[in-house]
């Protein structure tokens, strides 16, 4: 049971950017596990090898009032970032924020990455992705890459999914974890270290980490539902229910489960087709089709399905085990652009307008062994399998070369299915001592093995036989195959407190990739309290992303209602016909420092800045379009639908495209102001800017770069150049109120000319017309908007929590392209890949929440 003074402890504990304050004092393990401590709870505690269990004491009558909070609370230990023992966030030699699930909770967000978005700076998605890229969600760390942010679980390294971002953007061959695949309600905290940390976790942690530490409590039981709405026109509909609660068994065991479900409709923004103002031959304006019957700009219709259950016990003296075990299933279709009654009108004589569906399964499961009698050493033996299984289909689709062929078309077509799995096993080891009884030491060191597997399976042969169906051809029996890899790794790290306020760490680690080489990444951190309320910190590393295997062997093509683009292979003949060549793994180096002071009694501040250089960058590159690209698709054994010009088709592929600078600079800050009988009112602040520049340019094997001006600009402005969140939460009596405010800086998208410009323009770099031109592009600018959040919270028991919402109160959304960039017209929002603001608008909800 929860009572009104742990309520309250629990919701102030940790600020919107993982800040805490005063009010209570939290005890963490190693592992993660959190608990109120005795002396705020009441609760007798039984030391373990993996953490802390205790029996819970009866809580008290809701009568009372809660305690003044104490001048200094204890922080949560981390465990993200660092290898020493009982180290906290603002005593770390690198940026980390701890985000608690109740800042999650408060974003009013029924997702994990919106919430997470919602709570710090340094973190961004995309408003809405292109395709099948829509539905899966990705954050990007830094305006770097979503493949470039390290996710883990309990510490262990999450695998991703299969769903790869082909489209053209900043997302762009990524295959991310997809954090919303994780109940939201298992959650205890979220560790986020935003420091380049290939040298203790490998490949990806380029941006940084975020570790997700899951509940480990063997009691309670916690509710809770939430359902809202978008204000813009009325739809979007979302709900979520989630459940959660713990039991113990024997001494010291204890299991956890969490269960969640959540659905979204379609958000339809209310769009003008120009095919329907316009008019052809083929229909009369108006009559034939709606003006708005074109849905493209929608956010897709999904449904989740989540569980977790973590468990552990002492298994002999010394020796604990423990587990995680997560699962989920999605379900999700996304609109695509409407085909009008010419398309098919014996089957959709009034037009149809394309599904894309994902039927998704992902599932993980972590055992392991933990102890600290072994040498004096805290040792930790686990596996790790996790997998994403996608089944990828079209409906309210046709094959049309395949209708005028046979008369028989299908609707409903199973295009293929991904299937991406890890298999992970670590042994890594940990002991302090003393050199000479004088300087403190934390030395670790360990080893890992991954298995890396990927599936592709074709489609029915009518998804892609013929030129394929309408909105996305199916994978041919070329596009099949498996593939795989082995990963070996060996780490050290050494963490030095050579004067009593100078910490050094040294860490160095070494893998080799059966298919990408070997890799060699070193990380020095230093960090100098000059007094108890300032000190200095920096960090030198290098580090490393391999390719991933979708990267290497994806391939597929896209096909509009006015053109197709193709995505090749690296190892294919189309791609190498085109200048594809092996890719190699990106290399960095990363530089960073800054400080954190207190300069009065509970006002925590810290600054941070940090360069960061890539070397051969993974990106979509070579783009060619025309004949190049149509006898690219043909080497595929891929046909064309009838009725495309030649400058409608294109292909591209994954390259090492070149080198990237990205610089910039963090700031948070915190403070709480004891109101006395008004309550309290927390107050926080974070700030991050950020500029990404080209340094070099690498060339195909056919000597042209590798980068045009608008795949060029999606490295370096397709991430806000600023983010700014402040936050206010005031708690007073039975009420809590939230605000915070969001401000998003500019974004620049350089963008394709559409079929409203008119056909007589050339671009002057070709002398070709301008219309869909591969050479000349506009520059659109998503100038700075500021978004407003609003909730307030009542507690009506000890049992009962009551909230209602607002979220962008003021209904901004992306500013409006010019209408040569909107294809078909409809594509009011068309940057929406690099947009930080969604373009659904203001969404209202209410929340229930119950604790037992």
């Amino acid at each position: 049971m929860l009572s009104q003074k742990k309520y309250v402890a629990a919701v102030i504990l940790v600020l919107p950017f993982g800040s805490p304050i005063a009010g209570a004092q939290t005890i963490r393990a190693a592992d993660g596990s959190a608990s109120s401590s005795d002396a705020a709870s009441g609760v007798k505690s039984q030391k373990t090898p993996y953490g802390t269990a205790k029996k819970t004491a009866q809580p008290p009558s809701v009568a009372q009032k809660p305690s003044p909070a104490p001048a200094v609370a204890a922080e949560a230990v981390i465990v993200t970032g660092t290898h020493a023992f009982n180290r906290h966030a603002r005593d770390s030699t690198a940026p980390i924020s701890v985000v608690s699930a109740a800042t999650l909770m408060r974003s009013g967000q029924v997702n994990i990455a919106d919430a997470l978005v919602r709570s710090d700076p340094s973190i961004t998605e995309q408003a809405l992705g292109t395709d099948t890229g829509a539905l899966t969600s990705s954050i990007r760390m830094r305006g770097l890459n979503p493949n470039e942010v390290l996710v883990l679980v309990d510490g262990k390294r999450r695998h991703t999914t299969a769903n790869i971002a082909t489209d053209m953007g900043p997302q762009e061959g990524s295959t991310p974890v997809d954090l919303n695949m994780i109940p939201a309600n298992a959650i205890d905290h979220i560790e986020i270290l935003r420091d380049g940390a290939a040298a203790m976790y490998g490949s990806d942690a380029i941006a940084g980490v975020v570790n997700i530490i899951t509940k480990k409590t063997g009691h309670g039981l916690n509710i809770t539902g939430q359902t809202g709405a978008n204000a813009y026109n009325g739809d979007g509909w979302q709900y979520q229910v989630g459940i959660d609660g713990g039991f113990s068994f024997g001494d010291d065991g204890y299991v956890h489960i969490s269960g969640q479900e959540t659905h979204s409709d379609h958000m339809v923004v209310k769009t003008t087709d120009i095919r329907a103002v316009r008019g052809s031959s083929e229909y009369t304006p108006g009559v034939d089709f709606p003006k708005n019957s074109n849905q493209i700009m929608s956010s897709p219709e999904e449904t989740r399905e989540n569980l977790s259950i973590a468990f552990g016990k002492t298994l002999t003296e010394g020796v604990a085990g423990y587990g995680l075990i997560t699962y989920a299933h999605r379900h999700s279709e996304g609109y695509e652009n409407y085909r009008t009654p010419a398309r098919l009108p014996e089957i959709y004589p009034a037009g149809f307008s394309p599904l894309e569906l994902i039927e998704e399964n992902d599932y993980a499961a972590t055992l392991g062994l933990k102890g600290d009698h072994f040498l004096g050493f805290h040792w930790d033996l686990s596996t790790t399998y996790g997998a994403d299984e996608d089944d990828m289909g079209n409906k309210n689709t046709g094959n049309v070369d395949l209708y005028d062929a046979t008369g028989y078309t299908p609707t409903n077509v199973f295009l293929g299915s991904y299937r991406l799995a890890q298999w992970t096993n670590n042994l890594d080891l940990r002991r302090a001592w003393k050199i000479a009884n004088r300087v403190p030491v934390t030395f670790a060191f360990g080893a890992e093995h991954r298995l890396e597997t990927y599936q592709i399976k074709q489609g029915v042969p009518a998804s892609y036989e013929l030129g394929g169906t309408q909105a996305r051809a199916g994978m041919m029996p070329e596009n099949a195959g498996n593939w795989s890899r082995d990963v070996w790794a060996g780490y050290m790290d050494g963490d030095f407190h050579i004067l009593p306020k100078w910490d050094l760490d040294f860490a160095g680690r070494f893998e080799h990739y059966t298919d990408a080489g070997d890799t060699e990444n070193g990380k020095v951190s230093t960090r100098y309290d000059v007094s108890k309320r300032f000190a200095v910190r920096a960090t030198i590393s290098n580090g490393f992303r391999a390719p991933t295997l979708p990267e290497e062997h994806f391939s597929t093509l896209n096909v509009g209602p006015t053109n197709a683009i193709g995505l090749l292979a690296t190892t294919s003949a189309a791609g190498r016909s085109v200048g594809a060549q092996n890719l190699s793994p990106e290399r960095s180096t990363s530089v960073e420092g800054g400080f954190v002071m207190e300069p009065v009694d509970g006002f925590h501040v810290s600054v941070d800045a940090y360069q960061i250089n890539i070397r051969d960058r993974i990106a979509g590159g070579g783009s060619v379009n025309g004949q190049a690209a149509i006898d690219a698709i043909g080497l595929t054994g891929a046909t064309l639908p009838s009725g495309l010009t030649t400058d409608a088709v294109s292909v591209n592929y994954f390259a090492n495209v070149g080198s990237t600078r990205t610089q910039g600079l963090d700031i948070m800050a915190d403070y709480t102001v004891r109101l006395h009988r008004y309550g309290n009112l927390a107050l926080s602040m974070g700030l991050n800017l950020n500029r990404t520049r080209i340094s070099h340019i690498n060339t195909t094997a056919q000597g042209l770069p590798d980068l045009n001006q608008q795949t060029a600009n999606a490295l370096t402005s397709g991430a806000p150049r600023s983010k700014i969140i402040l936050n206010a939460y005031w708690t007073v009596g039975q009420w809590d109120v939230n605000v915070r405010q969001t401000r998003y800086g500019q974004t620049t998208s350089m963008l394709t000319y559409q079929d409203q410009t008119p056909a007589n323009l050339i671009c002057p770099l070709d002398g070709n017309a301008l219309q869909y031109s591969n050479t000349c592009f506009g520059e659109f600018k998503n100038t700075p908007l500021w978004v407003t959040d609003l909730e307030v919270g009542y507690r009506l028991n000890r049992h009962w929590h009551f909230a209602v919402g607002a979220n962008n109160v003021f209904n901004v959304r992306p500013r409006r392209v010019p209408a040569q960039f909107t294809y078909l017209g409809s594509q009011y929002y068309y940057d929406t890949n690099a947009a930080g603001v969604s373009f659904t608008g203001a969404y209202y909800y209410g929340r229930v929440n119950a604790t037992f």
